[in-house]
């Protein structure tokens, strides 16, 4: 068992260390991406003119590969883990931008007339009362980022020991050891699982209005799939969560 964890010396961490490294240069650029789309996201839905050209720019940033972003800023930043983070910090871009848009523009035109007949401004509404509402769409976001950007990081093995667990394979790979290829590879992958696992059950604490598990499914065969208000049920059901955070937010 101990050839699928003895570490070759050049990689300079312990097994622990790599999931350590693999963690902070994958969840990092997506922290800061959420960070940057925030305000942007802000933008695009208070001037609607404005997102098609950030989606385009955003899209344009994520179509180019890696390994050209990584030759274009290795001057820059040498072979260090911030030339691995900008670019991964960029492609989240792409997916948290729209998922912050789009879920803040789901929200019920009644439900921000309603914020703002109680006085709240347009960056307090958008804060306190889209934002929260917007939580399920931004969450789908985020579960898609981090784990695409756990998955890329092994791309740094590239330019040096900055690809964590892809230097692990890397190694693998050059020493003809087959058990640290196998390591590698199933480290990433229960470490996606899990963190999309723990991004699951944020989702779950920060949305208490929303019914969850055995609810939701209950739920969505009384009313159809995709449809809060289906025949029979209660017209003002679709509304229970929007009506639910705008309580919580003038509190």
């Amino acid at each position: 068992m101990n050839q699928y964890f003895d570490i070759p010396s050049d990689l300079q961490h312990s097994y622990a260390g790599l999931i350590g490294l693999h963690l902070q240069e994958a969840l990092l650029p997506v922290l800061f991406g959420l960070l940057i789309a925030l305000p942007i996201a802000l933008v695009c839905a208070r001037f609607s003119w404005f997102y098609a050209p950030v989606l385009w720019v955003t899209t344009v940033l994520y179509a180019i590969p890696s390994l050209a972003f990584f030759v274009v800023l290795i001057d820059y930043t040498g072979a260090t883990e911030t030339t691995v983070m900008i670019p991964l910090t960029v492609y989240s871009l792409v997916l948290l931008v729209p998922a912050i848009v789009e879920g803040t523009r789901a929200v019920s035109p009644d439900t921000v007339a309603a914020a703002t007949a109680m006085g709240f401004g347009s960056f307090r509404r958008f804060v306190q009362v889209e934002l929260p509402i917007a939580v399920p769409a931004i969450m789908a976001g985020l579960r898609l980022a981090a784990v695409s950007s756990i998955s890329l990081v092994s791309v740094g093995a590239i330019i040096g020991n900055q690809g964590a667990l892809g230097n692990l394979l890397h190694d693998g790979m050059i020493y003809h050891r087959d058990p640290l290829i196998v390591t590698s590879v199933v480290t990433t992958a229960v470490l996606a699982i899990a963190v999309d696992g723990l991004l699951v059950l944020a989702q779950v604490l920060l949305t208490p209005w929303q019914p969850h598990g055995r609810a939701a499914a209950r739920r969505a065969a009384r009313t159809g799939p995709g449809d809060d208000i289906g025949p029979g049920a209660d017209p003002a059901a679709g509304k229970d969560k929007e009506t639910a955070a705008l309580g919580e937010a003038a509190r």
